[in-house]
């Protein structure tokens, strides 16, 4: 081999290396394999494949495919071992010896890169004009990913950028959420995010930039996932956690009831109206931890009965509000999984409104509070 060619090679080597997943600082990458280990990462690995189907055969067969694909976005990504097993009804003590199983297993190189496919450090340009707000639209999926739903949202929000006059881009890239590009935004708008999308560089660098008073606005399906493996995004950035919506029938009338008419997105609103939609139920109110409410749903006029009979009432049941978080402002609805609520004049006007509040650019203090 020339001395040339040697030199050719190691280049080829050298450049190619950051390139891996598996060199991304991705969450749970070298994560000892457990119940409480992503679905998806179970079914990557033969060996722990395995030993759910030595301890439950024939379990694995009777999900939908869409539960079992190992390619992003999909449901696996979403649930971790344990729910997974809740969800096949497989005994605890068949559990416990997948548990005594999965602990035996080493966690491999290729492990890692499995596990880190589902992320990227691919950072976009963008070209931003001067003079006025910035708004960044992200939609990166690894999880559930409801295209019309996405769709439907995305184009509505460029229509109102359109109609407002803001400057507004668009990515899917986790990349893009570094500190040197999100300091160019006013505020994030996740648009239906589901699953785990960012790597933990790019988790502090948004973090930190909602602390320091970085707008954020989320709608529907970005706090829909069962399972999350980031606790301040769940608890801290959302506020409220996921446990089901209603299956008989999944879609249904209901109405939303103004909470707060001196709310600063409640100008506008109706006191009450009507919807068509799918109605996300959480494991407790984000008042408690809280939130400002803007919105809750009647209980009474509709059936928040879930799969398997499941009680989805909270009696007190949010359906979209505002956090500070440090000096950033944080606004989440639960509305927005059929294309047509983002059509719905009420629901234009409140999203409308809370880009505008998110990206103000001004301290966050909470509202008086209204009960």
């Amino acid at each position: 081999m020339t001395k040339r060619l040697l030199i050719a090679l190691l280049a080829l080597i050298t450049t190619a290396a950051p390139a891996s997943a598996a060199t991304l600082d991705c969450p749970l990458r070298d994560a000892p394999f457990s119940l409480a280990s992503p679905f998806m990462d179970i079914l990557l690995n033969p060996a722990a494949r395995s030993a759910v189907e030595t301890e439950a055969p024939g379990m694995l067969a009777k999900l939908p495919p869409m539960f079992t694909s190992t390619t992003a976005p999909g449901f696996s990504a979403i649930l971790s071992m344990r729910e997974a097993g809740a969800m096949l009804r497989i005994s605890a003590d068949k559990m416990a010896s997948i548990a005594d199983r999965l602990k035996g297993i080493s966690v491999t190189d290729a492990d890692r890169a499995a596990r880190c496919a589902r992320y990227d450090d691919d950072r976009p340009a963008f070209t931003l004009p001067e003079g006025k707000p910035r708004i960044l639209l992200f939609q990166k999926m690894t999880g559930f990913r409801d295209g019309p739903s996405v769709e439907a949202a995305h184009a509505a929000f460029l229509d109102m950028a359109k109609r407002h006059d803001w400057a507004m881009v668009t990515t899917d890239r986790g990349g893009a959420i570094t500190p040197a590009i999100l300091r160019r935004f006013d505020a994030v708008i996740w648009n239906n995010v589901s699953g785990d999308v960012l790597t933990l560089t790019q988790r502090k660098a948004l973090k930190s930039y909602i602390e320091r008073g970085g707008g954020f606005v989320a709608v529907h399906g970005s706090a829909g996932d069962p399972v999350y493996f980031w606790d301040w995004y769940a608890d801290t950035l959302i506020g409220a956690r996921f446990i089901g919506h209603p299956m008989g029938p999944q879609f249904q009338d209901a109405q939303i009831r103004l909470d707060d008419p001196k709310h600063p997105l409640a100008a506008g609103l109706p006191a009450a109206w009507t919807m068509n939609d799918e109605w996300y139920s959480f494991k407790a109110s984000p008042r408690l931890s809280g939130a400002h409410v803007l919105a809750t749903l009647d209980e009474g006029s509709y059936s928040p009965v879930g799969i398997m009979k499941q009680n989805l009432r909270m009696g007190d049941h949010p359906i979209a509000w505002t956090r500070c978080v440090g000096r950033g402002r944080s606004f989440y609805s639960a509305i927005g999984h059929r294309p047509q609520t983002y059509s719905d004049a009420s629901y234009r006007t409140m999203l409308e409104s809370a880009i505008a509040w998110a990206a103000a650019g001004k301290a966050c203090a909470p509202p008086a509070a209204s009960r």
